[in-house]
């Protein structure tokens, strides 16, 4: 078992997953297929958003109250959170300039964003991992165990695990390929990109839930199931190419929902622990002393050799089709690729 989902909690928790599952998937819909709902979304809420972050910074630089205690403060004040926001909401603009032909969107230069955008996100993410490792490398050498404590108050057990999964996520960016491969859909509802099938999706999608298990766990329940989750489900069932507007547009959306209300997910009947906590509790002011940080290390071997299996296809493909993977489509024969083509308007 993963998480520690039992007791008088479990339905709260089941249900605060389903909300979230949910909501993502319909805030998505309505970004997705309404340009003023795009705008909204991902220019209006994010300058009122960083309005809001600045205002927070300076109060708390000049030592008032309801600054230093604003939760957003408190609990999400780490350089990860905000670095995401803003790539993943950058994403979402560029996608949109892709997708509604705005300015430098109908740029045939400009379709190698999407690419630089993901590769940008995921290295940020195997920055924090590779931070975590160090950091419980440090904390082994001057304490005896790996735990130590995040700038937002949270215990990490930083090992090995980091750093596998640091390895899968650049693994992951070269299993990206038909960089040029962007098209929009005949209903401009979509940006797509039909190479990134089914093969890429799974690699990622494992290598970003170890991130989370490993990085965000008392985050993990929603930004590494649901949230992964509601992308891909979208996707495989009626977005065939969609997936990575999808998945920017929900990580956006998050991230803000979070930023701004991170105790729906640290604190009451909706959080949720994994069994990294072995005692159940996760409490900034006492260091822990159980720990049972085993699915850390089988989820991140699991994250590393999906990726490498899936740059092994790619780089079989790539040979058989006689193609460079990067500047040519390769993945032209499955099915998913076929019905995301069907979508896009004629070139």
């Amino acid at each position: 078992m993963l998480f520690q989902i039992y007791g008088e909690n479990a339905g709260w928790q089941l249900f605060g997953w389903l909300m979230v599952f949910v909501c993502l998937i319909a805030v998505n819909e309505i970004a997705r297929r309404s340009k003023v709902g795009g705008i909204f979304c991902f220019l209006i809420l994010p300058a009122a958003l960083t309005v809001y972050f600045i205002a927070i910074q300076v109060g708390a630089a000049n030592g008032s109250e309801w600054a230093l205690n604003n939760d957003t403060y408190v609990h999400m004040n780490g350089w990860f959170h905000y670095a995401k926001l803003y790539a993943a909401t950058a994403g979402c603009i560029g996608f949109m300039m892709l997708k509604y032909h705005w300015g430098i969107g109908k740029k045939d230069w400009f379709k190698i964003f999407p690419f630089a955008i993901v590769a940008i996100n995921i290295l940020i993410a195997v920055g924090s991992d590779f931070e975590s490792g160090v950091r419980g490398a440090m904390a082994l050498a001057a304490q005896g165990d790996r735990w130590w404590l995040s700038s937002e108050n949270v215990w990490l057990y930083g090992g090995w695990w980091n750093w596998v999964n640091g390895i899968a996520g650049i693994l992951n960016i070269f299993c990206m390929t038909g960089w040029l491969g962007i098209y929009t859909s005949r209903k401009k509802h979509d940006m797509l990109w039909p190479d990134m099938t089914w093969c890429f999706i799974v690699a990622y999608d494992i290598w970003n839930f170890a991130y989370t298990y490993n990085n965000l766990p008392t985050h993990s329940w929603y930004c590494g199931v649901a949230l992964l989750l509601a992308p891909t489900f979208a996707a495989m069932l009626w977005n065939k190419g969609g997936w990575i507007q999808n998945r920017a547009n929900t990580l956006a959306l998050w991230c803000m929902f979070a930023q701004v209300f991170p105790l729906f997910q640290e604190q009451g009947k909706f959080a949720v622990l994994p069994v990294l906590y072995k005692d159940g509790v996760m409490d900034a002011a006492v260091r822990p002393v159980s720990v049972n940080p085993t699915m850390q290390g089988v989820i991140a071997l699991l994250a590393l050799a999906a990726n490498v299996l899936c740059l092994a296809a790619v780089i079989k493909r790539a040979k058989e089709q006689k193609k460079n993977p990067y500047t040519n489509e390769i993945f032209t024969d499955q099915r998913d690729f076929k019905l995301a083509m069907a979508r896009a308007e004629k070139q």
